[in-house]
C-alpha cells in the first residue's frame, strides 16, 4: 500500500494539533518530515520537526531532483518534501502522512491522484483565526498580516481539496478527520506501483 494523506492549512487553523492527534496510537501511520530553508525557531530539532538545509544546500537538493515537490512557502523560507523521505517510509508500509502548504498539496495530489487523499483545514472564520495567531505570541505583527493574507489567497484553492474540516472544536474536528482518513486508508485505491 503507498498511500498518502496531505494536510494543509492557514496557519493557526490548528493542523499540526489534529495531525499530532490523528497519528497518536496508529503505528501503521507516520509523518513525513519536510526540508526547510529557514533556520530553526525554539525548541525544534533538525530531522524531528524539520530537515533543516542551508539556502545553498536546499538549493542543491532542488537541481539534484532530491523533491517530490517544494515552494517558496514565505520570503526566503522554502520547504519541500524529499522523495528520499517518502521512499523510507513507504519500505516500511506506512501510510503517510504530512502537513504542507496547500500549493504543495495539490502538486503531490495531481501526481499520485487516487493514492492520495487531500484534506484542508480551516478555521471557523478569518476573525477567529487572527485570534489563534495573536495567543500563540510567536510572530511579528507584520508575520501575522502576512499569514492572515496568505490564509485568504489559500482559501480559494481549498475547493481543490478532496475534503474540508472546520476546526471549530477540536475533538469533533478530530473525529471528522479520523473518519475520514479511516475510509480513505480501507479503500483499496489501486496504484500504479511505479518508481516516485
Amino acid at each position: 500500500m503507498r498511500k498518502l494523506v496531505l494536510l494543509s492549512a492557514p496557519s493557526g487553523s490548528g493542523k499540526t494539533t489534529l495531525t499530532r492527534r490523528l497519528l497518536d496510537g496508529h503505528r501503521e501511520y507516520a509523518f513525513s518530515v519536510s526540508a526547510t530553508s529557514r533556520a530553526p525557531r525554539g525548541r525544534e530539532e533538525h530531522g524531528v520537526d524539520y530537515y533543516f538545509l542551508s539556502p545553498e544546500q536546499f538549493e542543491a537538493a532542488v537541481a539534484a531532483g532530491d523533491f517530490l515537490e517544494w515552494e517558496e512557502v514565505y520570503p526566503g523560507a522554502r520547504y519541500g518534501t524529499l522523495r528520499s523521505e517518502v521512499e523510507r517510509l513507504w519500505a516500511e508500509g506506512k501510510v503517510v502522512f504530512f502537513d504542507v502548504d496547500v500549493e504543495g498539496a495539490l502538486r503531490l495530489k495531481k501526481k499520485f491522484g487516487p493514492d492520495a487523499l487531500a484534506v484542508y483545514i480551516e478555521a471557523p472564520s478569518l476573525a477567529i483565526l487572527e485570534q489563534r495567531l495573536r495567543q500563540r505570541g510567536t510572530d511579528t505583527e507584520e508575520k501575522i498580516q502576512i499569514r492572515l493574507g496568505k490564509a485568504g489567497r489559500e482559501a480559494l484553492r481549498a475547493p481543490h481539496f478532496d475534503v474540508r474540516i472546520v476546526n471549530d472544536e477540536l475533538d469533533r474536528a478530530t473525529g471528522e478527520l479520523k473518519a475520514v482518513v479511516d475510509a480513505f486508508v480501507r479503500a483499496s485505491a489501486p496504484s500504479d506501483g511505479s518508481a516516485i
